[in-house]
Protein backbone atom coordinates (compact mmCIF):
# COMPACT_ATOMS: atom_id res chain seq x y z
CA UNK A 1 0.00 0.00 0.00
CA UNK A 2 1.65 3.62 -0.84
CA UNK A 3 1.53 6.11 2.08
CA UNK A 4 -0.62 8.15 2.22
CA UNK A 5 0.62 12.42 1.56
CA UNK A 6 0.37 14.91 4.37
CA UNK A 7 -3.03 16.37 4.64
CA UNK A 8 -1.37 19.55 4.74
CA UNK A 9 0.41 18.82 1.35
CA UNK A 10 -3.41 17.20 0.07
CA UNK A 11 -5.00 20.29 1.22
CA UNK A 12 -2.39 22.71 -0.42
CA UNK A 13 -1.96 20.46 -3.90
CA UNK A 14 -4.12 23.11 -6.32
CA UNK A 15 -1.18 25.04 -5.45
CA UNK A 16 1.88 23.30 -5.65
CA UNK A 17 0.98 21.73 -8.87
CA UNK A 18 1.43 24.99 -11.00
CA UNK A 19 4.62 25.72 -9.10
CA UNK A 20 5.85 22.69 -9.85
CA UNK A 21 4.83 22.39 -13.74
CA UNK A 22 6.60 26.48 -13.80
CA UNK A 23 9.72 25.08 -12.19
CA UNK A 24 9.81 22.75 -15.00
CA UNK A 25 9.19 25.29 -17.78
CA UNK A 26 11.61 28.02 -16.13
CA UNK A 27 14.45 25.50 -15.61
CA UNK A 28 15.33 24.89 -19.08
CA UNK A 29 14.88 28.48 -20.13
CA UNK A 30 17.33 29.78 -17.29
CA UNK A 31 19.71 26.75 -18.17
CA UNK A 32 20.05 28.01 -21.73
CA UNK A 33 20.54 31.65 -20.40
CA UNK A 34 23.32 30.52 -18.45
CA UNK A 35 25.15 28.74 -21.22
CA UNK A 36 24.29 31.69 -23.55
CA UNK A 37 25.49 34.21 -20.89
CA UNK A 38 28.87 32.57 -20.29
CA UNK A 39 30.05 32.36 -23.80
CA UNK A 40 28.92 35.55 -24.95
CA UNK A 41 32.18 37.06 -24.80
CA UNK A 42 33.70 33.26 -27.15
CA UNK A 43 30.97 33.79 -29.83
CA UNK A 44 31.09 35.57 -33.31
CA UNK A 45 28.83 36.41 -35.93
CA UNK A 46 31.29 39.01 -37.87
CA UNK A 47 34.36 36.76 -39.38
CA UNK A 48 36.56 39.54 -39.28
CA UNK A 49 36.05 40.21 -35.31
CA UNK A 50 37.33 36.16 -35.16
CA UNK A 51 40.46 36.35 -33.32
CA UNK A 52 42.83 33.52 -34.82
CA UNK A 53 43.72 30.72 -33.72
CA UNK A 54 45.33 27.33 -35.01
CA UNK A 55 42.32 25.42 -35.95
CA UNK A 56 38.86 25.46 -36.69
CA UNK A 57 36.44 22.39 -36.12
CA UNK A 58 33.49 22.28 -38.10
CA UNK A 59 30.35 19.80 -36.55
CA UNK A 60 28.31 17.69 -38.96
CA UNK A 61 24.80 18.50 -39.87
CA UNK A 62 23.40 15.66 -42.94
CA UNK A 63 24.45 15.07 -45.83
CA UNK A 64 22.21 14.14 -48.85
CA UNK A 65 22.29 10.21 -50.81
CA UNK A 66 24.11 11.62 -53.39
CA UNK A 67 27.21 12.11 -50.48
CA UNK A 68 26.62 16.49 -50.99
CA UNK A 69 26.14 18.08 -47.85
CA UNK A 70 23.06 19.63 -46.41
CA UNK A 71 22.86 23.43 -46.36
CA UNK A 72 23.26 23.92 -43.00
CA UNK A 73 26.23 21.73 -43.37
CA UNK A 74 27.58 23.33 -46.41
CA UNK A 75 27.06 26.94 -44.77
CA UNK A 76 29.31 25.42 -41.23
CA UNK A 77 31.99 24.66 -44.37
CA UNK A 78 32.22 27.75 -45.75
CA UNK A 79 32.73 28.98 -42.93
CA UNK A 80 35.89 26.94 -42.62
CA UNK A 81 36.95 27.91 -45.24
CA UNK A 82 36.42 31.35 -44.99
CA UNK A 83 38.27 31.60 -41.91
CA UNK A 84 41.27 29.41 -43.49
CA UNK A 85 41.58 31.85 -47.00
CA UNK A 86 42.25 34.92 -44.39
CA UNK A 87 44.55 33.02 -42.32
CA UNK A 88 42.71 32.84 -39.47
CA UNK A 89 42.95 29.14 -39.09
CA UNK A 90 45.84 26.83 -40.62
CA UNK A 91 44.20 23.55 -40.46
CA UNK A 92 40.86 22.49 -40.22
CA UNK A 93 39.29 19.51 -37.75
CA UNK A 94 35.96 17.91 -39.74
CA UNK A 95 34.23 16.25 -37.16
CA UNK A 96 30.59 14.42 -38.17
CA UNK A 97 29.19 10.86 -38.34
CA UNK A 98 30.53 7.76 -40.24
CA UNK A 99 28.91 4.66 -38.28
CA UNK A 100 27.93 3.03 -41.68
CA UNK A 101 29.88 2.69 -44.91
CA UNK A 102 26.60 4.23 -46.59
CA UNK A 103 26.76 7.40 -44.59
CA UNK A 104 29.89 9.94 -44.13
CA UNK A 105 29.48 13.53 -43.13
CA UNK A 106 33.34 14.03 -43.00
CA UNK A 107 34.06 12.90 -46.43
CA UNK A 108 31.53 15.17 -47.44
CA UNK A 109 33.13 17.63 -45.82
CA UNK A 110 36.39 16.89 -46.95
CA UNK A 111 35.38 17.12 -50.51
CA UNK A 112 33.85 20.37 -50.27
CA UNK A 113 36.57 22.41 -48.71
CA UNK A 114 39.09 21.05 -51.25
CA UNK A 115 37.00 22.01 -54.06
CA UNK A 116 37.17 25.61 -52.85
CA UNK A 117 40.93 25.48 -52.67
CA UNK A 118 41.47 24.15 -49.06
CA UNK A 119 44.49 21.60 -49.65
CA UNK A 120 44.13 17.96 -48.32
CA UNK A 121 47.65 18.17 -45.67
CA UNK A 122 45.37 21.33 -43.74
CA UNK A 123 42.08 19.09 -43.30
CA UNK A 124 41.83 16.37 -40.71
CA UNK A 125 39.07 13.98 -40.09
CA UNK A 126 37.16 13.09 -37.17
CA UNK A 127 34.71 10.35 -38.16
CA UNK A 128 33.33 9.31 -34.77
CA UNK A 129 31.87 12.91 -33.70
CA UNK A 130 28.19 11.27 -33.33
CA UNK A 131 27.66 14.21 -30.90
CA UNK A 132 28.84 17.45 -29.64
CA UNK A 133 29.84 16.46 -26.88
CA UNK A 134 32.01 13.23 -28.24
CA UNK A 135 33.51 15.80 -31.33
CA UNK A 136 34.72 18.05 -28.51
CA UNK A 137 36.18 15.34 -26.51
CA UNK A 138 37.89 13.25 -29.17
CA UNK A 139 39.11 16.93 -30.36
CA UNK A 140 40.93 17.28 -27.59
CA UNK A 141 42.15 13.77 -26.21
CA UNK A 142 42.87 12.63 -30.12
CA UNK A 143 43.36 15.23 -31.67
CA UNK A 144 45.64 17.24 -29.14
CA UNK A 145 43.54 20.39 -29.78
CA UNK A 146 44.01 23.06 -27.52
CA UNK A 147 42.84 25.93 -29.27
CA UNK A 148 39.90 26.55 -31.93
CA UNK A 149 37.67 27.80 -33.85
CA UNK A 150 34.20 26.66 -33.55
CA UNK A 151 32.16 26.85 -36.67
CA UNK A 152 27.91 25.99 -36.55
CA UNK A 153 24.75 27.74 -36.44
CA UNK A 154 23.98 30.69 -34.14
CA UNK A 155 21.62 28.57 -32.25
CA UNK A 156 23.90 25.42 -31.52
CA UNK A 157 26.73 27.60 -30.84
CA UNK A 158 26.80 28.40 -27.36
CA UNK A 159 26.51 24.86 -26.09
CA UNK A 160 29.39 24.27 -28.89
CA UNK A 161 31.45 26.61 -26.93
CA UNK A 162 30.24 25.76 -23.63
CA UNK A 163 31.09 21.87 -23.71
CA UNK A 164 34.64 22.62 -25.93
CA UNK A 165 35.55 25.01 -23.14
CA UNK A 166 34.51 22.23 -20.06
CA UNK A 167 36.42 19.39 -22.23
CA UNK A 168 39.70 21.66 -21.73
CA UNK A 169 39.81 23.55 -25.35
CA UNK A 170 40.53 27.20 -25.66
CA UNK A 171 37.19 27.39 -27.46
CA UNK A 172 35.82 30.41 -29.20
CA UNK A 173 32.65 30.63 -31.76
CA UNK A 174 31.87 31.40 -35.07
CA UNK A 175 28.32 31.69 -35.86
CA UNK A 176 26.47 31.17 -39.12
CA UNK A 177 22.78 32.41 -39.75
CA UNK A 178 19.94 30.11 -39.06
CA UNK A 179 17.00 32.95 -38.48
CA UNK A 180 16.10 34.03 -41.34
CA UNK A 181 17.65 32.05 -43.92
CA UNK A 182 15.68 28.79 -43.04
CA UNK A 183 12.22 27.69 -42.54
CA UNK A 184 10.57 29.17 -39.42
CA UNK A 185 9.39 25.83 -38.67
CA UNK A 186 12.49 24.13 -39.36
CA UNK A 187 13.99 26.47 -37.11
CA UNK A 188 12.18 25.97 -33.98
CA UNK A 189 11.72 23.02 -33.93
CA UNK A 190 15.67 22.92 -33.66
CA UNK A 191 15.74 25.73 -31.01
CA UNK A 192 13.48 23.72 -28.96
CA UNK A 193 15.16 20.39 -28.98
CA UNK A 194 18.53 22.73 -28.36
CA UNK A 195 17.14 23.13 -24.77
CA UNK A 196 16.83 19.58 -24.14
CA UNK A 197 20.27 19.65 -25.67
CA UNK A 198 21.60 21.83 -23.79
CA UNK A 199 20.55 20.10 -19.98
CA UNK A 200 22.02 16.71 -21.45
CA UNK A 201 25.58 18.47 -21.95
CA UNK A 202 25.86 20.32 -18.40
CA UNK A 203 25.02 16.71 -17.10
CA UNK A 204 27.41 15.47 -19.12
CA UNK A 205 30.55 18.04 -18.63
CA UNK A 206 29.77 18.15 -15.11
CA UNK A 207 28.48 14.95 -13.77
CA UNK A 208 28.35 12.34 -16.11
CA UNK A 209 31.48 12.33 -18.10
CA UNK A 210 31.39 9.68 -20.50
CA UNK A 211 33.51 8.25 -23.06
CA UNK A 212 32.91 8.94 -26.20
CA UNK A 213 31.44 6.03 -28.58
CA UNK A 214 35.42 5.35 -29.87
CA UNK A 215 38.59 6.64 -28.54
CA UNK A 216 41.59 5.49 -30.48
CA UNK A 217 45.04 6.35 -30.82
CA UNK A 218 46.17 9.72 -30.29
CA UNK A 219 46.53 11.42 -33.67
CA UNK A 220 47.58 15.09 -33.75
CA UNK A 221 46.61 18.16 -35.68
CA UNK A 222 50.65 19.10 -35.91
CA UNK A 223 49.77 22.37 -34.30
CA UNK A 224 47.21 23.87 -31.90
Amino acid sequence: MLPKLPKGLTRHWPIYLPLMLLGALLTPLALRSYVETTTYSRRYTNINQVPVKPVAIVFGAGVWEDGTPMPMLADRIQGAIDLYHLGRVQKILMTGDNATPEYNEVIAMQNYAEQQGVPLKDIRLDYAGFSTYESCYRAKEIFGVQQAILITQEYHLPRAVYTCSQLGINAVGYGRPDWGKYQDESMRFYTQREMLAIIKALLEVHILRPKPTFLGPFEGMGNG
